[in-house]
């Protein structure tokens, strides 16, 4: 293997790493990030360290400050602004799903919601949300559009906590019986019913938000067993 693929190999795992600690809020919201002391936990250079946290700050995960940078707050505009696009992301997947899709797609898409609805109830809530993404992600390929099912990941990876938060309160029989919803009026190619199913499915009110929010960020600063123990 070339020397080049080597390094590019543990850039993308430095970055992978860093992403998924941002995006889980292992960096707590306002926290200051060292090269130096990151390279040092994970047992690489700065170079591939100062790469990925310069890439966290294009992918809207960080922003710079003096002598390094620091984790984004958890904002409620920014989270509204966040739902807000990607409502229109996937308002206009659905749209050009009824368009495009496949008989084939809309049965594997039906088969992929059967099996997530067999999976037990205990399940963690990561794993959970990764099924969500996955039921939206197959629509966004029946679109057919490779920028749209872009910009839809990146939206997913921001908003990944807030959804982690605020499926602990959502009921899964509620969503399984939303998403099947809107695969009947794809497979209806009716354009207008999907985009108000969608819309409706994955819009949050701001009070929704406020309120994710607020137990986000008790769990990022309290220990779980106290927030276990919260009345």
């Amino acid at each position: 293997m070339k020397i080049s693929n080597i390094r590019h190999e543990r850039g993308s795992s430095v970055y992978s790493t860093l992403r998924d600690m941002a995006i889980s809020y292992e960096f707590k919201p306002g926290e200051r990030l060292s090269e130096s002391e990151l390279a040092l936990r994970l047992g690489v250079s700065r170079t591939p360290v100062r790469e990925a946290l310069t890439r966290l700050v294009a992918d809207g995960f960080l922003l710079p400050a003096s002598r390094g940078y620091m984790r984004r707050e958890l904002d409620v505009k920014e989270s509204l602004d966040l739902y807000e696009a990607r409502v229109a992301v996937e308002r206009e997947c659905v749209r050009l799903a009824v368009e495009r899709a496949t008989d084939a797609q809309l049965d594997e898409a039906l088969a992929y919601l059967e099996q997530s609805q067999r999976v037990a109830s205990d399940t963690p809530i990561r794993q959970l949300v990764d099924l969500d993404e996955g039921f939206h992600l197959r629509i966004a390929d029946m679109a057919d559009n490779a920028e749209l099912r872009r910009m839809l990941a990146s939206l997913n990876e921001r908003i990944r906590f807030i959804r982690w938060i605020d499926m602990e309160s959502v009921g899964r029989a509620s969503t399984q019986h939303e998403h099947l919803e809107i695969l009947q009026a794809l497979r209806a190619r009716d354009a207008q019913a999907s985009e108000r199913l969608m819309a409706e499915h994955i819009g949050l009110r701001r009070e929704q938000i406020v309120e994710a929010i607020a137990r986000g960020l008790t769990r990022i600063y309290l220990p779980q067993e106290q927030v276990q123990a919260t009345p």
